[in-house]
């Protein structure tokens, strides 16, 4: 990937829907995955093969993979807890899978019922058989910055977990600051220690925006050499630990940095605007892109009081 090169992940169909208070049919995020691809993002969180009991949101993920076109160049990828999950991604025609760490041992207890320890192992079954599969495995690691529960989290702990998810087989790392509680100095120092056991060139950023620091964070990681970052489309999906605060950030916001730092990125701005109008009118939501907001506005499509 040349240096001036950034990949995106699209998150707002996966990520971004399952933290919306709406849930919507599987009909609607195959359109707004259609809509995003159309603006130029090649590769999209399409669902999750999770407990739809406990998110309720991601209903329906099989119907969603299996009605999306395959399309040169885009990837369609479905998180997965386990190997039931794979499975069912597998039936569905998904070809990427993600699978996510934690961190934090408190976090990990909370979130998925077992230790760090315990769902490496768990991962490590995943992605031998993913390997077998042909399927390609993208790892998550969450609370690299601080925990709901227990406060800043050490880079080197961020490392380790980082570390093993990569030597199983995963090709990239996403570093997700899952509270959005990271300042730049704090995503260098992260970025630091990860590269020391990862290639930076297989890591990725996944920043929420919960105290308005994700673009500074994301431009902090880009001079650490960072070039793959996820996004959610109209900043979809809120943080579950600081409630009505931002979560992931905006995939506008981050195009217009990138713009602005003249870094290529494929994806046109004006197009997913409109995208985001497109899924906030189906959640009954205004825009948590400020950029979205701004150029709206200017075009005389949004009131601002």
């Amino acid at each position: 990937m040349p240096l001036d090169h950034v990949r995106l992940v699209e998150v707002g169909a996966r990520d971004g829907l399952q933290n919306e208070r709406r849930t919507l049919p599987a009909s609607v995020r195959v359109q707004l995955l259609e809509h995003l691809a159309d603006a130029g993002l090649r590769t999209l969180e399409a669902g999750a093969f999770v407990s739809t009991r406990w998110v309720p949101q991601m209903a329906g993920t099989d119907q969603v993979l299996k009605a999306l076109p395959s399309r040169a160049g885009v990837s369609w990828t479905a998180l997965v807890p386990n190997v039931q999950g794979l499975e069912a991604a597998i039936a569905a025609g998904c070809r990427e899978v993600a699978v996510f760490a934690a961190a934090s041992e408190a976090f990990s207890q909370q979130n998925i019922n077992c230790s760090i320890e315990q769902s490496l192992r768990r991962y490590q079954e995943v992605i031998v058989r993913a390997r077998d599969a042909g399927i390609r495995v993208r790892g998550y690691v969450s609370c690299v910055m601080g925990c709901p529960f227990t406060g800043q989290v050490k880079p080197e702990a961020v490392a380790a977990v980082s570390a093993a998810l990569f030597g199983m087989g995963c090709y990239e790392i996403s570093l997700g600051d899952t509270i959005g509680t990271g300042t730049p100095a704090v995503t260098t120092r992260l970025i630091e220690a990860c590269s020391q056991v990862v290639p930076v060139s297989a890591l990725a950023g996944h920043f929420h925006d919960t105290y308005g620091m994700a673009i500074a964070n994301i431009h902090a990681a880009l001079a650490s050499g960072v070039r793959t970052f996820d996004s959610s489309v109209a900043g979809l999906g809120g943080c579950p630990y600081s409630p009505g605060a931002t979560g992931n950030v905006a995939t506008e916001e981050v195009i217009y940095l990138l713009d602005g730092l003249g870094m290529s990125h494929g994806v046109d701005l004006d197009a997913l605007i409109e995208v985001g109008e497109f899924i906030n009118a189906e959640l009954g939501r205004e825009t948590a892109s400020r950029v979205s907001r701004a150029l709206l506005a200017k075009r005389g499509r949004l009131h601002i009081q």
